[in-house]
């Protein structure tokens, strides 16, 4: 289904409710700039540290897409968890893990509290810039603690410039993307104004000084556009 929700004045700040759940899909692909590619380089990696018999959990796990993706090629015995807190994205996830048959967990849970078994992967895409600064570097160093020697945490963010000039360049280049995708001036300012103070990004550095100090040994970008990235952190 196409991504439609803002095409109407807004009403509310923005919430993954049944409306934006239904057409996610779309809306991720058109919003961020080459998504495939970058959930290609996380299900590499994930399938690179996901050993036989160990857990991974996807944090945020939406629609749960690419959990379906590594289940698809896993080649070992895993136990697969997708969390989320949004009811209509779970009943989504559900619907499509039934469909294809596939052995996937979705609860619906608050990441911050959960009680994570020891795991090899963790995954968070977009996740991590809806929490409040704060409590994002507590669970980051919860995920940290509750992976194996030399696990891994992968994620994806939006990313900010603490350089003026070139983040609103950065912003003005990813308007343009989004344009080329068939948004309109209004829908893309709409959404903007939706996501004011709900959305928290911070810059690459601080993605890296936050992994850094929350325990893990090494963390860099292995994919960026403009403002979006996707991590590796290694325990």
């Amino acid at each position: 289904m196409d991504d439609k929700v803002f095409t109407k004045p807004i009403k509310k700040q923005f919430e993954f409710d049944e409306e934006v759940a239904a057409v996610f899909d779309d809306m991720l692909e058109r919003s961020v700039p080459f998504y495939k590619e970058s959930q290609k380089i996380t299900q590499f990696f994930v399938l690179k540290y996901l050993k036989d018999g160990g857990t991974l959990y996807d944090l945020g796990c939406s629609t749960a897409s690419l959990l379906l993706n590594i289940h698809r090629e896993m080649q070992v015995e895993a136990k697969l968890v997708g969390l989320d807190n949004s009811e209509a994205m779970l009943k989504q996830a559900q619907r499509k893990c039934e469909a294809y048959g596939a052995k996937i967990i979705v609860e619906n849970a608050d990441i911050l509290s959960y009680d994570y078994s020891l795991a090899d992967v963790f995954i968070s895409n977009y996740t991590l810039q809806f929490i409040r600064p704060l409590v994002r570097e507590e669970l980051v160093k919860k995920i940290a603690a509750s992976l194996n020697k030399e696990g891994v945490f992968i994620f994806s963010e939006k990313v900010i410039s603490h350089h003026s000039k070139l983040n609103k360049e950065l912003i003005e280049c990813y308007y343009e993307f989004k344009k080329t995708q068939g948004y309109s001036e209004y829908e893309i300012m709409q959404k903007r104004e939706a996501l004011e103070n709900v959305l928290v990004p911070y810059s690459e550095e601080e993605n890296i000084k936050m992994a850094k100090s929350a325990g893990f040994t090494h963390c860099e970008v292995v994919f960026r556009w403009a403002n979006f990235a996707t991590f590796i952190a290694i325990k």
